[in-house]
């Protein structure tokens, strides 16, 4: 039986790829360990494949990144295994020092394009520093996927690379229904994913003061949470919008089945961002939700291409505000868009990945 070790720098209890992963792994036939850090208010894990988290000294900025790939460098050194995993970047050098030091295989899964995250885009050093580690290592990898054709194409011209496709499909939900988790007689809106800039919260609170009888529902955490409060409260929608904070990925569905219409509009302000293809797409689609996207090529072709919602072509506070209110009471457009998400649902699901992921593995 092959040993795998994932790492990740993140918190386990809320990084459902990376368990996805894992969990084809073990029903396959793999002994896995999933290496990532614990925070103050991380959840307990009950998980069918080993785990270790470090509890780290510093939570961010250059030290932190400088603890973590020593940690998981002497972690690795010394344990038993066949095959090592590093997710992202930012877990790339401590794997890669191992693997050549031991000759152990490596396997390199880019969650998004690391380089061209927004908050990297006005700090050219902190920037050059990534850009020359991804340019070091990258193209001695023989093993590599990420999530989407458009970035795996960008990867691959830039680092004469071979990066496959393994999209960030939720499982099937055989038997969904609308639960009402929330105990609203409103409608709700609902965004889940990390709190961080550029990804359209802030214009759906501010367009709440134009929607009636709707509550928007942000699930998660990131470096914004503060500033969006105090958003929601400086705008005069402070009770039109919940912040439920982070939820584990095993109750997360309930949250979302509970919701009437799901966001994802991420601003074009970096190329991560302009070709991502971002998880919560496709569990409001598992979860049977009409999305309103981005104008941006990826999004835009799932959304038009199984007729699922709408495309926003306007950033425009109140136009926001009159999509979604439109989306929201059109019951004709309503029941069309979610007999497709049924369509949807049954093509878009981790199944469906499983055996490119394996192949990588083999």
């Amino acid at each position: 039986m092959q040993k795998v070790i994932l790492s990740v720098i993140n918190d386990l209890s809320t990084d459902n790829r990376v368990h996805k992963v894992a969990t084809t792994l073990i029903n396959n036939n793999y002994e896995v360990t999933l290496v990532g850090r614990k925070l103050p208010n991380s959840f307990d894990l009950d998980r069918n494949y080993k785990t270790h988290r470090f509890s780290l000294l510093f939570t961010k900025g250059p030290f932190f990144y400088i603890e973590y790939n020593i940690r998981l460098f002497f972690y690795l050194l010394f344990k038993k295994a066949d095959i090592l995993v590093s997710n992202d970047l930012d877990t790339l050098l401590a794997n890669y020092m191992v693997s050549v030091i031991r000759s152990k295989k490596i396997i390199y899964d880019s969650h998004e394009y690391f380089t061209e995250v927004p908050e990297l885009q006005n700090r050219k050093i902190v920037k050059k520093i990534w850009l020359l580690l991804e340019q070091f290592i990258v193209p001695k990898l023989k093993r590599t996927y990420t999530v989407s054709e458009s970035i795996a194409d960008i990867l691959n011209k830039k680092y004469n690379a071979d990066f496959k496709v393994i999209k960030n499909f939720p499982n099937y939900i055989e038997n969904r229904k609308q639960l009402n988790i929330f105990e609203s007689d409103k409608k709700i809106i609902i965004y889940q994913g990390a709190l961080n800039i550029d990804r359209g919260i802030e214009l759906v609170i501010k367009s709440m003061k134009f929607i009636d009888n709707a509550i928007f529902v942000i699930i998660g955490d990131g470096d914004i949470t503060q500033y969006l409060k105090n958003l929601a409260n400086s705008e005069g929608v402070i009770e039109k919008v919940s912040f439920i904070g982070k939820v584990p990925f095993e109750k997360l569905s309930s949250y979302t089945q509970s919701a009437d219409l799901g966001i994802s509009l991420e601003d074009d302000s970096n190329m991560n961002y302009y070709y991502s293809l971002p998880n919560k797409l496709f569990d409001y689609i598992q979860a049977g939700l009409p999305v309103l996207v981005s104008n941006l090529p990826e999004m835009k072709k799932i959304v038009q291409d199984y007729n699922i919602g709408q495309v926003l072509m306007s950033r425009e506070i109140e136009n926001v505000a009159s999509i979604i209110t439109i989306m929201l009471n059109d019951a004709q457009k309503q029941n069309e868009w979610k007999q497709n998400l049924q369509k949807a649902a049954k093509e878009l699901c981790w199944e469906k990945q499983e055996e490119s992921l394996l192949s990588i593995y083999k």
